[in-house]
């Protein structure tokens, strides 16, 4: 068989099974020398055994068994939309272009925004059946609207009592159970009130977010209270001043060196869904710790770099900008210098005397910004008010 012919069949499946496959789907089952699949899609269908491949646990082993197949008739079977929090985009990315094709079926939020009359742009969409449920929690604001793709009936009763325990307990829900298909429930409730307990799979859940939680900021400098820290932590203004310096764009990544609470990477992961960040931390709690704030505020995919620079940065992936937090040296300027492509951003950030004369040594030398913050707090003095001035942080900028 030519490489390049489509080996591979994606078909999105419906609930109804057979009866809302196109003819074109049909077409590639019959032609198929195995159909790859969940136990349900493949129950649907009415698959022999013979021909049937269960798609196991862990999920990837499930791509490598499939790609391992490369050259014979295959079809994968998954849920509605396969590219949209489905395996689609998964096996495209292995494969060659003309290995594969897709037909896709209607989606799970399709179907939702159709049961609900919502409109489906306005609505946060999110497929958390195989992902940390406090991925909502960036979306929490009153008035917004969730529709959220969940494994099981546990999962839907964690997630009610996240909701209730962010404060957003008087959000009405929806619970839609096998949308498009003959076992179709749609149920409303309320998020604080006690959940179902028959509650089958698939499932999805609406949210119309209301209640009087806590609602996270959508620009730089979340309030510090946000984040768990042993006091290494940049303060809210001079982060937001910082996150402006590092000026994060879509899909880029960034180190963190000297993490500390880990709220800068945060704060850049926050800025948009494809950024990355890399926190490197050589002190073992303090890295937990930030991988706890990052996963509280919905971003789990910050990745933690134990150990300290310059030599714990051999081998990650080249950042698109990088931020040193505490621990300049002489040595690690110089290995960033060597290693990273001209492009990659710095910022650093100085409150020793000795930081600040390496960093104006440097943007003598190489250029860049510096910029002196002084901030001030108005406290209490005696019977009435003063200023109470921070340490200054002296904040050096340049582009390699």
């Amino acid at each position: 068989m030519d490489r390049l012919t489509p080996w591979l069949t994606i078909i999105g499946l419906g609930e109804d099974g057979p009866d809302g496959l196109s003819l074109a789907s049909c077409t590639a089952l019959a032609g198929a020398e195995v159909v790859a699949g969940s136990p349900r899609h493949l129950a649907l269908l009415e698959v022999p055994a013979a021909r049937s491949l269960e798609w196991p646990v862990p999920f990837a082993s499930g791509v490598e068994q499939v790609v391992a197949l490369r050259g014979r008739p295959v079809v994968v079977l998954a849920s509605g939309d396969p590219f949209w929090y489905g395996v689609g985009a998964v096996l495209a990315a292995r494969l060659q272009p003309g290995e594969w094709r897709a037909h896709p079926g209607v989606s799970c939020f399709g179907l939702a925004a159709a049961r609900l009359g919502w409109r489906i742009e306005d609505a946060a969409c999110l497929g958390l059946h195989a992902a940390p449920l406090s991925r909502i929690r960036p979306h929490l604001s009153r008035g917004q609207r969730l529709i959220v793709l969940l494994r099981d009936a546990m999962a839907v009763q964690e997630l009610e009592g996240l909701v209730t325990d962010l404060g957003f307990g008087d959000s009405p829900l929806w619970v839609m159970e096998a949308l498009g298909g003959p076992r179709e429930r749609l149920r409303q409730t309320r998020a604080g009130d006690p959940p179902f307990s028959d509650i089958a799979t698939p499932v999805a859940v609406a949210i119309d977010v209301q209640g009087s939680g806590t609602v996270m900021p959508r620009v730089n400098g979340l309030p510090d209270r946000f984040f768990e820290h042993d006091g290494q932590i940049t303060k809210r203004a001079v982060r937001a001043l910082t996150l402006s310096s590092l000026a994060p764009r879509p899909g880029e990544l960034l180190w963190d060196i000297g993490a500390g609470s880990g709220s800068i990477s945060i704060e850049w992961l926050l800025a948009h869904q494809a950024n990355r960040a890399i926190a490197i931390e050589a002190d073992a709690e303090r890295g937990a710790r930030a991988q706890r704030n990052a996963a509280a505020l919905g971003v789990d995919r910050l990745v933690l770099q134990s150990g300290i620079a310059p030599e714990a940065l051999v081998n990650l992936p080249h950042p698109d900008a990088v931020f040193l937090g505490g621990g300049a040296t002489q040595a690690l300027l110089e290995t960033l210098w060597q290693r990273l492509p001209a492009g990659t951003r710095l910022v650093g950030n100085a409150v020793t005397l000795e930081a600040e004369a390496l960093f104006a040594a440097w943007q003598a030398g190489v250029g860049g910004s510096l910029l002196r913050i002084d901030l001030a707090d108005a406290t209490p003095l005696g019977t009435k008010r003063g200023w109470r001035s921070a340490m200054p942080v002296v904040q050096w900028s340049v582009t390699l």
